[in-house]
């Protein structure tokens, strides 16, 4: 009797056995396909992982597969051997874990678009077209253009690449019988115009990074290229890609955020001749899915994604980047709490192909790696093209007179550069309009009803909002507390310095750019190149501008407040602020204009800043790793954090003291159980929160103890009554 094992997307670690369906050929049944099965009352899709003739269940007791969804597997057999050592390492239901890595759809039993990947071309008509003459609409002549240069045809994701949203113009372009859709036949014709651009040549360091990656494509090897910024990554990558599509493999390039992924796209649509496939939460989910299937058939050679794309099937894939490893967003911070770098180097391994992890400010963990002679270290010392390190000034504004958070020197030195044609970029990490919203007459402060924390103002849109949990409510008029007209808001955010910024500089062009500027879709995108078109010449943003961003005209950067993250109690606050305070540096000087920070401070001989400034990064990371290795701090040690919430105390704390209690019970000796204590933000979003941390010299002792003892927690009954969560390798203890 045939068993299949299905992996059925359910908050349990089980794969179920089903009876295959009624007169359904053996031959369809192969690992990887989707299947419409019952469940419970209703019914879910699962995947095949395998078929058997055993089952722990009697026949009797096994229900039927209602349908077989794929004519062909989704996943092959690697990606299956990926998913399930994620689900196994991050200790996460198998069957969650591979409904995540399918588009939105397809998890809902929605059967696969049949045929190839469609595409529009030119009609004879469109072809005699003349785009000058249309000047009245001029997104109808670009894509016109485009398609010119493409006379096999461009996806539409590929015209969206380069024209921005375009859907109702090329219907429009259609109804005038100028384009025509039709289906890629085959991959080869998937392909955009060759592009003009030339390659700048490549300095002894870069080409030496380039040749040893190069030498190890036919099998596993993980490097660790660590470039200062500006000393041309990208530039080492672009060859890499080239050299690997050219030998007929595919390539995924990782990019932290989306703020990022414009940038690296125009980099390589301007020097590839091959069609790019880019995937991030932005897109509709209709796109994610065109984005997902044209990886999986190798019709998309390079996939630049955010973190999920890391599970995105590909073939053919040969070689993994990952820009800017060092980032926190490739750790996902709830449900599924994979770190998207880790997974790289192990699907790197498992696929036989090289990874490489770039950053300008490698995090502690890889240089560990790299110490260790796991990674390969390849440094790029210099910038790129002969352009100089900016120069790095503490300004002590200990008794200084602020305004917005500006200091008379820092505001001069913005006149100097502005009135010089320059660029200047103002770094300050706190969105909204000012973090405190307080009554002048008692003391009453503008607190979150659902969490441990204030609200911030957002002047704009007249609102409170809770940075944590999303609340928000209408600005208070008076004050609830004394009824009080003098409300006041106190510090400062990107929304009132700018207001500062455009009262003292009227003429000059200004751009924010954070999470609230950029909301609307396309935005981020436009203002970026508005930035590089010379429209903008004072730049205030947060985290989305201060790295990876390549600005040649900046010549001032300038980082209004750091102080509050000197003293985070997280053992990592010191390297996240090394990391950015060179991150936000590296804008300045990056062409032939010499380049100069200012970092406004109250604790200019806080130890991390002298150590930083006198010595670099890399000193640095040297001293923090000694520190981490005296503490036995990871990377001196492997941890999982426990982490329980519930409307009251009482059943998150009981919970985590049985945890205890049934951890202790297993008698092991080499792993630690600290707590439970509460979680730094105790109240968040109405719960109450607790944690508990488990540390070990080993991480195969800690996997194992996991092992044993997340099954035994998920049994307890006190296991019902909250929400709790397995974190393994944590990077934030939030």
């Amino acid at each position: 009797m045939m068993i299949l094992k299905v992996a059925v997307a359910a908050p349990v670690y089980s794969i179920f056995d089903y009876l295959p369906p009624v007169d359904c050929a053996p031959g369809r049944l192969i690992s990887g396909i989707r299947l419409r099965v019952p469940f419970g009352r209703g019914e879910r899709c699962g995947v095949l992982l395998q078929v058997t003739t055993d089952s722990q269940l009697q026949a009797s007791r096994l229900k039927r597969v209602r349908e077989v969804l794929d004519e062909q597997a989704l996943f092959g057999a690697e990606d299956i051997a990926l998913l399930r050592w994620a689900a196994d390492y991050y200790h996460y239901p198998l069957g969650e874990v591979i409904a995540g890595a399918l588009p939105a759809r397809l998890r809902k039993c929605a059967k696969e678009q049949k045929g190839g990947l469609s595409g529009w071309r030119l009609t004879a008509l469109g072809s005699a077209v003349d785009p000058a003459a249309l000047r009245r609409a001029p997104r109808q002549a670009e894509v016109m253009r485009l398609l010119m240069q493409s006379p096999a045809g461009l996806s539409p994701q590929d015209i969206t690449l380069y024209c921005g949203a375009c859907a109702q113009v090329l219907r429009n372009l259609e109804r005038r019988g100028w384009l025509e859709q039709f289906e890629f036949q085959s991959v080869n014709r998937a392909h955009v115009a060759p592009s003009s651009a030339t390659a700048p040549d490549l300095n002894a360091d870069q080409r030496l990074a380039v040749d040893r990656i190069l030498a190890s494509l036919s099998g596993f090897a993980s490097y660790l290229l660590d470039g200062v910024t500006g000393s041309g990554k990208t530039e080492v990558y672009l060859e890499l890609v080239k050299k690997v599509v050219a030998l007929g493999g595919q390539v995924l390039v990782l990019t932290p955020e989306i703020g990022l992924t414009p940038q690296l796209l125009q980099r390589f649509q301007s020097r590839l001749q091959i069609s790019i496939a880019v995937m991030h939460s932005g897109l509709a989910e209709g796109e994610r899915e065109q984005v997902w299937r044209r990886a999986r058939l190798a019709h998309a050679r390079v996939l630049i994604g955010t973190r999920s794309a890391v599970f995105v099937p590909m073939p053919e894939l040969r070689l993994i980047l990952v820009d800017e490893e060092h980032d926190l967003s490739f750790k996902q911070q709830d449900g599924f709490r994979y770190s998207a770098r880790d997974v790289a180097v192990v699907r790197a391994r498992r696929c036989n192909c090289p990874v490489v992890l770039g950053s300008a400010t490698p995090s502690l963990e890889s240089l560990k790696n790299a110490l260790d002679g796991r990674y390969l270290h390849l440094r790029l010392p210099q910038r790129a093209g002969g352009a100089a390190p900016p120069r790095i000034e503490l300004l002590d504004i200990r008794s200084t007179h602020l305004e917005a958070g500006m200091s008379p020197v820092l505001t001069r030195l913005l006149e100097v550069e502005l009135s010089a044609g320059n660029q200047v970029l103002l770094f300050l990490n706190r969105r909204g309009y000012a973090p405190i919203l307080t009554c002048h007459d008692c003391g009453w402060l503008a607190q979150c009803e659902r969490c441990d924390a204030r609200m911030t103002l957002h002047l704009s849109d007249n609102l409170l909002s809770c940075h944590h949990c999303g609340g928000q409510r209408r600005v208070d008029r008076y004050c609830p507390e004394c009824g009080g007209k003098e409300l006041r808001a106190l510090g400062q955010g990107t929304e009132r310095l700018e207001e500062t910024l455009r009262a003292r500089f009227p003429g000059v062009g200004l751009v924010r750019i954070d999470r609230d500027a950029t909301r609307r879709r396309g935005t981020l995108e436009k203002l970026l190149g508005e930035i590089k078109e010379g429209k903008h010449s004072l730049l205030l943003g947060t985290q989305m501008l201060a790295k990876g961003h390549h600005f040649p005209d900046v010549t001032l950067v300038g980082i209004v407040d750091l102080d509050q993250a000197l003293f985070g109690a997280d053992f990592r606050a010191g390297e996240r602020m090394a990391q950015l305070i060179v991150q936000v540096a590296g804008r300045a000087g990056r062409a032939e204009k010499p380049g100069r920070v200012i970092i406004q401070t109250r604790h200019p001989e806080h130890p991390l800043m002298q150590t930083l400034l006198c010595s670099g990064y890399a000193a640095f990371a040297s001293e923090s790793l000694r520190e981490r290795q005296l503490a036995l701090l990871p990377p001196y040690c492997f941890q999982a954090l426990l982490r329980a919430e519930a409307q009251h105390r009482a059943p998150a704390l009981v919970f985590l003291q049985q945890c205890v209690e049934l951890g202790v019970s297993l008698k092991v000796t080499d792993v630690e159980l600290w707590g439970p204590v509460s979680a730094p933000m105790e109240r968040r979003a109405g719960r109450y929160r607790f944690q508990l941390l488990l540390q070990s010299d080993r991480r195969s002792a800690l996997q194992e103890f996991l092992a044993e003892w997340i099954p035994r927690i998920a049994a307890l009954k006190s296991a019902r009554r909250v929400r709790w969560s397995v974190d393994v390798d944590p990077q934030e203890m939030l």
